[in-house]
């Protein structure tokens, strides 16, 4: 074998790397036990500790030095379905947008095209701005759509007489910026609320954003936070001058006031001091010393100057070597981990009655580049309107990121007429002392220009130490002040920590589990090459986990089944090449001989099997959302690394073993002839399957149609809660009581144990609000508690899913599935050239579809767990799709290799098809036990949020194997009337095989 020494470098290399990746997880979870032991129960006193972490150096490698900030920010992240917390699709309203451009117009047909489109939205895939534009026309309105929204205020953007198409540009433009400028303010403030790895991100080709907040608990403050509208306002501001004396007061009050109680702060202080250092000793081998005088030096400073020990002044190093005060409204700065302490100090009543009524102290948005733990404080003068702010962003008509004419990043902004008046003012009195104008947003400071002098027309151009991406979010929150639009929440997930708990228990126990089983019946089956086989699979699962830490994945449940269905798809390919090694043993070759072409002959079914999967697993990427993009990550990279290990890792093993003579066995002589020489006539008989096929179609499509199914809230729309009961509860009576509470008719189902219960319930299902929130969670606990007064409940988790998104997801299912088998079958096409392999796979997949939906159909309400239709079930039958074709394509290479032989058309394509068949079988049934077994595993010990799902992909392989062995290359026999498949055949027609 060529190139070992190459591969065994790369073996060492990413396992390295993979050992790095998964380092960060190690020291924050390190860190993070450090808080709960200090804290013992108390959340405040662990958020201060892990708070006074942040910027500390916790992972020291000599070459590299990282804080608890930055190990967070690359640990292995936990899902919400694994961590808790809370998971919201905000949906931008563009119709409300719409009309603001418009300036609300009282046009009749103007908002009864808005309304309708607004309806069809629910259910179309196009965007508002298009279905406007449609539904405008097909009402026969017959005012130019210009004649609305060339106001003063879009007047650079449309005029009168501008075409409808200019029109629909502009506004898909104007929704595509109140899109992003609604993430930018989401952004923020998700920082501001100081969750730890937030996810926020834009489903590109809707306007909806996708918030992910692992941890959180207090969910009625989150959606506050979420849904209140922006404020843009333009402040004046005081200088660091002038307030520099107001904070030496502030300093001087609190060093009298809490002077009185000095033992209790220095004790906590003190404690918190010994901690730190106890962890940075573990972490930099004991040197603390220096470290314990700077905190002592540090706690006498905090006696003397409270305030100034967390908010340093402003100043500068002057001409004179002497320390003086910094021009501008920047009055201070401190430590990120020291910022809420700053904020307790200026809300004590004692500080407050030292502020001027109309001083604002403001935080800066984000850390200068250069001082990234450090935040800026600014001094805002509140003295315009009702002691606020002297202009509002709503008089902004566009803002732009560019370069001046030495080429340095700047914002440029335009007014309207009113705003330009104003503003002129207001700079030309700024301008006089070249003060500060203060840009906030949501309480927050983007940016305090000097003025230089007055503007007259409206016209600004904003410098500063701006980087381009600075400009950027500049001008997206300026834009923000003129697209007064609102975000509301249309889908919600509540997932209580003992919920996320008890996942994590079930995924590490199926996981390890599954491994056990996998590498008990390797090894059984084998011998030695089954330890090399587990080698390979213990090596796989380390590099899945180092590459999804690399990649900043989140694990979540689906992403766990992932790594353990990996764990019995990864020794398929080692299945298929200790399979041809049997073979070419049992041709006389020797050990060496048949170790090398086993790998040669295997690779081409390897590559068809795996990339077949890969290819829906991109499928379920691009079109899952949530906990399915976890799987598809999972999937496709453990396909990538089984590859890896199983044919290049195990390669070089059997290298080594032959170099220092170690014998290697591929079986037990129980094993070594299981199907050796079957010789099954399944093309003969293939009617009787076929009409057993039939039959379990017709079965199975008879129930999808009569009974149909049990739709999750994700495909319905709805609000789905998990509850406990301290003990066992009858559903019956649950759902009784329920239905009689919402006067609607509730699902109500046992999930997991006896005491407890799915509940699903459409009640409100158009209202998104939080009053409506409220009022159907009311209504739950009041129909909960009718039920047995004694018996407490508890809500573990919600899911709230808006009725646009359910249609979207539906959309998006249909979509993924159907275009999953015509990317297959056209993969097959290409790689195999004959329309039959790709008819004949496309024939057993739709069959392992459908029957796959109909037992779900005819066993819902049967079984004791949930079988309801769901994002999860889709991501299982792709999945299912996949290994059906996985299966088919390792049959259909071993044909193709057949009829490629010499003389290949002189023999019966039945007799050659039924060769295929039967000298792949022992793999197909081998590696179809393998997977099983892991399923089972899954099933059993996965837990109950995936025992749906693990129970789909279960029968699915099973009936996946059949369809792979009895309908693809039999189907193939048919579709070639008996011709034969042999490339450039010239020969007479075969006989045809009668059955």
């Amino acid at each position: 074998m060529q190139g070992k020494g190459l591969i065994k470098l790369l073996v060492i290399v990413v396992s390295l790397a993979c050992l790095y990746s998964l380092s960060f997880t190690w020291v924050t979870r390190k860190v993070e036990q450090d808080a709960e032991n200090f804290a013992k129960g108390d959340l405040a006193k662990e958020k201060s500790y892990l708070d006074s972490m942040a910027g500390e150096v916790v992972y020291n490698l000599g070459f590299a030095k990282y804080t608890y900030r930055e190990a967070k920010a690359n640990e292995l992240a936990l899902g919400l379905d694994l961590k808790g917390g809370m998971n919201v699709t905000m949906e931008i309203s563009l119709d409300e947008l719409i009309r603001n451009l418009a300036n609300n117009p009282k046009d009749e047909k103007f908002n009864k095209a808005l309304e309708q489109a607004v309806a069809k939205s629910k259910t179309s895939q196009k965007t508002v701005v298009a279905l406007f534009m449609e539904e405008y026309k097909s009402i026969g309105a017959s005012t130019p759509l210009s004649t609305f929204f060339s106001t003063k205020d879009n007047a650079s953007l449309i005029k009168p007489g501008d075409s409808d198409s200019k029109v629909e540009s502009f506004l898909q433009k104007e929704a595509d910026n109140a899109i992003q400028n609604s993430y930018k303010v989401l952004r923020t403030r998700i920082d501001k609320f100081g969750v730890a790895s937030p996810n926020i991100q834009i489903q590109q080709g809707t306007n909806r954003i996708l918030v992910e907040l692992p941890g959180v608990k207090d969910e009625s403050r989150v959606r506050n936070l979420l849904q209140g509208s922006a404020k843009l306002e333009f402040y004046e501001t005081y200088t660091n001058q002038e307030v520099y004396p107001v904070l030496e007061n502030i300093d001087r009050t609190l060093a009298t006031t809490l002077k009185a109680a000095p033992a209790a702060t220095t004790k906590t202080v003190a404690d918190t001091t010994k901690k730190s250092d106890d962890l940075l000793s573990n972490l930099t081998g004991g040197q603390k010393d220096s470290k314990a005088k700077k905190d002592s030096a540090a706690l006498n400073l905090g006696q003397k100057n409270p305030l100034f020990e967390v908010l340093r002044p402003a100043v500068y190093m002057g001409e004179n070597q002497q320390m003086a005060l910094m021009p501008g409204a920047m009055v201070g700065i401190a430590s990120l981990k020291d910022t809420a302490k700053v904020n307790a100090f200026l809300q004590r009543p004692e500080v407050k009655s030292i502020l001027p009524g109309n001083l604002k102290l403001l935080w800066a948005v984000k850390p200068e580049q250069k001082t990234p733990e450090q935040l800026s404080l600014y001094a805002i003068k509140a003295v315009g309107a009702d002691n606020g702010a002297v202009l509002t962003g709503d008089v902004i008509t566009d803002a732009n990121a560019n370069f001046d004419e030495k080429n340095q990043p700047v914002v440029g902004m335009q007014m309207n007429n009113e705003g330009a008046r104003e503003w002129k003012k207001i700079t030309a009195k700024a301008a006089q002392n070249r003060d500060a104008i203060a840009i906030v947003l949501d309480n927050v400071v983007y940016s305090a220009p000097s003025v230089n002098g007055e503007i007259p027309n409206g016209s600004s151009s904003i410098s500063g130490s701006f980087t381009v991406e600075d400009t950027k979010d500049l001008a997206n929150v300026l834009k923000a002040g003129r697209l007064p639009t609102t975000a509301k929440i249309v889908e919600e997930a509540v997932v209580g920590p003992t919920l996320g708990q008890a996942a994590i228990d079930a995924g590490i126990n199926s996981a390890v589990i599954g491994i056990v089983v996998v590498m008990i019946f390797m090894i059984a089956y084998y011998n030695t090459a089954g330890i090399v086989a587990n080698i390979a699979v213990l090596l796989n699962v380390f590099i899945i986990m180092g590459v999804l830490a690399s990649l900043n994945a989140v694990l979540t449940l689906p992403g766990i089944a992932g790594i353990v269905l990996t764990m019995g798809t990864a020794v398929d390919a080692n299945v298929l090449i200790y399979e041809r090694i049997r073979e070419e043993l049992g041709l006389g070759k020797s050990i060496r001989q048949a170790v090398a072409d086993g790998y040669k002959h295997a690779l081409p079914s390897i590559l068809d099997s795996q990339i077949t999967t890969f290819l829906i697993g991109i499928i379920l990427f691009l079109f899952g959302s949530g906990p399915i993009l976890g799987f598809a990550t999972t999937l496709m990279v453990g396909i990538i690394t089984s590859l890896f290990t199983a044919i290049l890792v195990t390669r070089v093993i059997f290298e080594w073993m032959l170099e220092k003579d170690i014998k290697i066995k591929v079986s037990f002589p129980w094993s070594a002839n299981t199907l050796h020489n079957a010789n099954f006539k399944f093309v003969q008989k293939r009617k009787v399957f076929y009409a057993i096929s039939v039959v379990a179609v017709l079965i199975s499509a008879a129930s999808i149609f009569t009974k149909g199914f049990s739709l999750g809230v994700d495909f319905q729309g709805g609000r789905t809660y998990t509850v406990r009961y301290d003990k066992p509860v009858d559903p019956e009576a649950v759902r009784t009581s329920l239905d009689d509470i919402f006067q609607k008719t509730t699902e109500v189902k046992v999930f997991g144990a006896s005491n407890q219960l799915r509940v699903t319930t459409t009640y409100h299902i158009e209202e998104t609000s939080d009053a409506a929130d409220k009022e159907v969670l009311d209504k739950l606990n009041q129909g909960l508690s009718k039920v047995d007064a004694s018996n407490k409940h508890e809500i573990l988790s919600s899911q709230k899913v808006g009725p646009s998104i359910a249609s979207d997801i539906k959309s998006r299912a249909t979509s993924s599935a159907i275009f999953s088998i015509i990317i297959v079958a056209a993969y097959i096409l290409i790689r195999f050239r004959k329309w039959e392999y790709s008819v004949g796979a496309a024939i057993a997949t739709i069959h392992d579809a459908i029957i796959l939906l109909g037992l779900f159909s005819i066993l819902d309400g049967i079984v004791p767990f949930s079988l309801d239709i769901d994002q999860h079930f889709v991501a299982a039958i792709l999945t299912v799709i996949a290994y059906s074709v996985n299966d088919t394509v390792v049959v259909f290479d071993r044909l193709r290799e057949f009829v490629s032989k010499p003389n290949a058309h002189n023999e019966d394509l039945g007799e050659v098809v039924n060769h295929a068949i039967n000298s792949t079988l022992s793999r197909t049934i081998i590696t179809s036990l393998t997977i099983v077994f892991v399923l089972a595993v899954l099933f059993i010990f996965g837990g109950e949020v995936i025992r749906g799902f693990s129970f789909a992909i279960l029968i699915g392989v099973i009936v996946g194997t059949y369809s792979s062995i009895i309908l693809a290359a039999p189907s193939v026999y048919d579709l070639r009337k008996g011709k034969h498949l042999a490339e450039g055949n010239t020969a007479k027609k075969a006989e045809v095989v009668r059955p």
